[in-house]
């Protein structure tokens, strides 16, 4: 009789007894099951997930816009909108391509604003005559032409997911959308009627749509052109990013065609993809302003300035529309110009090329920049990570180093586009696979999110913990990044409800905004004698920042005593 050795399984255990068995085929019948039960609700979780964070921040976007008053270029923004739909016209505000502007013109078609056609005043004027002498509600106005950009924000943010998700997977994915969605930055300008936020979301898009070619070009770089070309369409400080957008379009396409291709045709090819999406772009940039005019009528502005040197050069060399080469000039003319600054509690004339870097540090999340840094490092640990660099960090990065030597310290609104792309460049940490990098990343997005949470509604003033918050913000930084013109309704209302027997009140307001229209009537106290200066002062605190001698002199003899949105300081003079 021959003994029969009993099986051993692979980890040498030997005969498992019946009802192990049993268990362990259930286990194994089940295991399956478990696994495709999780892949079903994964999906709907994640959904959900994304669709909560984005109406958070739509929640934070629609309430904050509904109480704020119009900021300093925002009449400026909608008046031009109403005038392209009603008249056709591009006379006004040519310094900035239209598509932004047309898309604030979708939401005031609906508020259905009177305005008397044909007016002459400037661009500023027209603003206040739309919102103020026409016989319309500034507020139902302002909200329409607000109520579009917010909708494209939340849609960017939707791309933001996509990008990190494509590169770091679902959890990644969320990571981004949590940084974006709870961006006070993004929060501010996403929900204001300008044009910062379109132009970064339009940046990338096109830098996604590129990266996305490495594997399906022929889809992806026509879109890619749409996108860069709707950037340029919308903000000219967006044009130092298409040279690299269209390297890495042809780069793109030399990675897609494969190694079997010999390398001239392989050139060849890249390059002629580079090109097909740079008419694409300009093929975008002459639509738009065909849009507004068919017949694209145009006589240059009496003060469009002439450039000389470099600058001149690349505004006859660009292939894009008259109105579009002469809002160049006056954008040209602009950066000649000396601005003033503030930064750090010092007032200066001119620029500091380290004023967005140290801006940003201010106004950015202290979670954030972590994770920013976390993430930037990750990409260049990470081999797999790699080749993405130049997508999400070298375009930024051409667009900040640009910016940084513009002649307007005005706000990091000028660099915008950093929080969206270091919100993709954040979710790679995650690529370093790590437990405790998981719980990391995810007390520093909690992080993040408290601290945004904290600011509501004051969103335009946030600084972080470090700087002394929203309250603080003023003693570092002046202009968009904390006094935009913002709170003068909320001054309306704090001067009714705590200020109602007040005879006396003085006001030194920086912004767009007609105080009388919401029941300010203030004077000026600087045009008459300081000793007849007695009662409240109220100063935007960008006024109090960029303080001449008698607004000084002024404020050392008063006594602050109110804050309204910690933009305006209200003081009690004897």
């Amino acid at each position: 009789m021959t003994h029969q050795q009993p099986p051993v399984t692979s980890g040498g255990e030997g005969p498992r007894p019946p009802e192990a068995a049993g268990t362990a085929s259930k286990a194994d019948a089940e295991g399956p099951g478990r696994r495709a039960a999780l892949r079903r609700y994964r999906r709907p979780l994640l959904v959900l997930t994304v669709c909560a964070l984005l109406v958070q921040m739509a929640f934070a976007m629609a309430t904050t816009a509904v109480r704020q008053t119009p900021t300093i270029d925002e009449p400026v923004y909608v008046g031009t909108a109403v005038v392209y739909v009603r008249e056709h016209s591009l006379r006004f505000n040519p310094e900035h391509p239209p598509l932004g502007k047309l898309i604030i013109a979708t939401g005031t078609v609906f508020a259905h604003p009177h305005l008397e056609p044909g007016f002459q005043g400037d661009q500023g004027e027209l603003g206040r005559r739309l919102l103020y002498a026409s016989g319309n509600d500034p507020w139902r106005v302002m909200f329409w032409a607000r109520l579009p950009v917010m909708v494209v924000t939340l849609l960017f943010g939707l791309v933001v997911f996509g990008f990190a998700r494509e590169l770091t997977g679902s959890v990644g994915g969320l990571v981004a959308l949590v940084l974006y969605a709870f961006s006070p930055d993004l929060i501010t300008n996403g929900s204001l009627a300008t044009l910062d936020v379109p132009a970064a979301g339009f940046v990338v898009t096109a830098a996604w749509m590129v990266w996305r070619a490495r594997r399906r070009p022929l889809p992806y770089l026509p879109l890619a052109g749409v996108a860069t070309g709707a950037a340029v369409a919308t903000k000219m400080s967006t044009l130092p990013a298409v040279p690299v957008l269209l390297a890495l379009a042809g780069w793109s396409y030399w990675q897609a065609q494969g190694a079997g291709v010999p390398r001239p045709r392989r050139a060849a090819r890249a390059g002629a993809a580079a090109v097909g999406v740079a008419l694409v772009l300009v093929a975008v940039v002459w639509a738009v302003y065909l849009v507004v005019d068919p017949r694209l009528r145009w006589t240059a502005p009496a003060h469009t300035p002439a450039v000389h040197g470099p600058g001149a050069l690349l505004v006859h060399a660009l292939p894009f529309p008259e109105p579009y080469r002469d809002g160049m000039r006056i954008q040209f003319g602009f950066e000649s110009a000396q601005w003033r600054g503030y930064l750090f509690g010092r007032l200066y004339t001119g620029n500091r090329w380290y004023y967005l870097p140290a801006a940003l540090l201010v106004k950015t999340p202290l979670g954030m920049l972590a994770l920013w840094l976390g993430g930037a490092v990750a990409m260049v640990v990470a081999p797999r990570l790699r080749p993405a660099v130049p997508y999400v960090l070298l375009v930024p990065g051409v667009l900040l180093a640009a910016a940084m030597q513009g002649s307007r310290d005005l706000g990091v609104r000028y660099a915008i586009f950093v929080p969206v792309f270091l919100a993709v460049v954040a979710a790679c940490v995650l690529a370093l696979r790590r437990r405790w990098v998981y719980a990391v990343t995810a007390a520093l997005a909690a992080f993040v999110a408290v601290s945004s949470v904290r600011t509501y509604p004051y969103y335009l003033p946030y600084s972080n913990e470090a700087f002394g918050g929203p309250a603080k913000t003023y003693l570092r930084l002046h202009d968009s990044n904390v006094d935009w013109g913002q709170d003068l309704g909320r001054l309306a209302d704090r001067l009714r409800e705590r200020y109602p027997d007040e005879k006396s009140v003085w006001l030194v307001y920086k912004g767009s905004g007609v105080p009388s229209w919401y029941g300010i009537h203030g004077r000026d106290p600087l045009k008459v004698p300081a000793n007849r200066v007695h009662g409240l002062l109220v100063v935007s605190d960008t006024s109090i920042a960029k303080a001449d001698a008698r607004l000084r002199q002024l404020i050392r003899g008063s006594r602050a005593i109110d804050d309204v949105g910690h933009s305006v300081t209200i003081f009690r003079r004897p």
